[in-house]
């Protein structure tokens, strides 16, 4: 089998707090045990509520933040093993990033030209000529004309940003591209268009890619597997065709499934009571105990280990999971849990 382009295994992120009592050390459990492979060609789709740790995982994978423990592997290679300077060189130029929101991701003060020709001057590609040939190219492959390339970010809509920011993530001819919440700063009316061109992309130019959403039926839409976070733990892996069919095990990615509409299989909505417990100071065992209807006394022990469901791929961290319609009723057990 061909080796996976990005791969993580058992990876903590712990950032420390500012303020308070400087003894006690309190720190923020961002990611814990993240176990994660990201196949050649493959969409990963990474889904879970805010705070739930999709960012840092995405900043992981492009070397913004550093783990705490565990290793990251890229196509074969340690990165904790490299230099400061060797790792950014080598995931700058393997790797790309679309932010959140183009406004901010952008220089205000440079043209478009500039923007998507700095990758290529920091990383010294090419001559002169062929970089302006590049930043030609790479307009006309995410579908901005030729004449914006003198525009400025604020001249341009916010649609057309978006577009720039994703075509200097592809500056480089990365082999990952990893997108945290592409769409979340755009109107309803572009949204469609920009997934729709991360998709041709994808697909053109044979990338790998991890997309991050709060919306899992976007995700699932857009990936060929979905990775269900919660409190900075993955808690379900499953095919992207076992969520579209509402076969999914663990009682939170039901929760995320039933709080979207869906025209063609409306779901019962299912209340999630109490606010997410505290990242600096999470609940034993299974951190989503706190909040389940199916929770039990056992799940304060420990937090479970992967179970294989019935897809190929498909695993689940639960020890009571969803298998059954019955399984969907509410019970008042887990309001009597601490």
């Amino acid at each position: 089998m061909t080796p996976p382009v990005m791969e993580l295994g058992g990876v903590h992120v712990r950032l420390p707090v500012r303020g308070g009592n400087p003894l006690r050390r309190a720190a923020v459990h961002a990611l814990t045990g993240a176990d994660l492979a990201i196949g050649r060609g493959e969409t990963v789709g990474i889904v879970g509520e805010s705070g739930c740790g999709k960012s840092t995982l995405a900043k992981v994978l492009v070397g913004l933040t550093r783990p705490t423990e565990g290793t990251v592997l890229f196509e074969g290679d340690d990165l904790g093993a490299l230099k400061s300077r060797e790792r950014s060189a080598r995931l700058g130029s393997s790797v790309g990033m679309v932010f959140q929101d183009p406004a901010t991701a952008l220089n205000r003060r440079l043209p478009v030209r500039a923007i998507l020709r700095d990758p290529l001057d920091v990383h010294r590609r090419g001559t002169a000529a062929e970089r302006d040939a590049r930043v030609r190219e790479l307009m006309s492959l995410v579908g901005l004309p030729p004449h914006l390339a003198a525009a400025l970010p604020g001249q341009l809509s916010g649609g057309q940003r978006q577009r720039v920011a994703i075509a200097r993530a592809l500056a480089l001819e990365p082999s990952l591209l990893v997108a945290d919440e592409p769409t979340s700063a755009l109107d309803v009316s572009v949204r469609a268009q920009i997934l729709n061109l991360m998709l041709d992309l994808k697909d053109r130019l044979g990338l790998s890619m991890v997309f991050v959403s709060h919306d899992i039926q976007t995700v699932r839409r857009m990936s060929d597997r979905v990775v269900t976070m919660y409190l900075g733990r993955i808690v379900e892996d499953a095919p992207a065709a076992a969520v579209a069919r509402g076969d999914t095990r663990h009682p939170y990615t039901r929760a995320l499934l039933s709080a979207t509409p869906s025209l063609l299989d409306p779901m019962e909505p299912i209340r999630l009571d109490g606010p997410v417990p505290s990242a600096v100071h999470p609940p034993s065992g299974c951190p989503f105990r706190t909040r389940c209807w199916r929770a039990t006394e056992e799940c304060a022990a420990a937090m479970p280990a992967f179970t294989p469901a019935g897809d190929a791929g498909h695993a689940y961290r639960c020890l009571h999971p969803v298998t059954d319609p019955s399984d969907l009723a509410l019970s008042p057990v887990s309001q009597e849990i601490p």
